[in-house]
């Protein structure tokens, strides 16, 4: 099965607050660096664990792109 890396996650370093939210419901997306959060790598393949840590940030510090169109946070 090949996977297609069709979006973007990136984190707003100065927003963050490093709760860890985002790492704890999806460790292979996001980690911890220090007292911010970074995506573990910033093209990923479609995930909706990827939207969930965008709806569930405390400082909407994540956003998530379809090429130029943001799909998350979905709010």
């Amino acid at each position: 099965m090949v996977t297609r890396v069709t979006w973007t996650a990136e984190v707003d370093r100065g927003q963050c607050m490093g709760s860890g939210m985002c790492a704890g419901l999806a460790p292979d997306l996001f980690r911890l660096d220090g007292d911010t959060a970074e995506p573990v790598r910033r093209d990923i393949a479609e995930d909706e664990r990827a939207l969930d840590a965008a709806d569930s940030c405390p400082a909407l510090a994540i956003v998530v792109r379809d090429g130029p169109r943001t799909v998350g946070p979905r709010r």
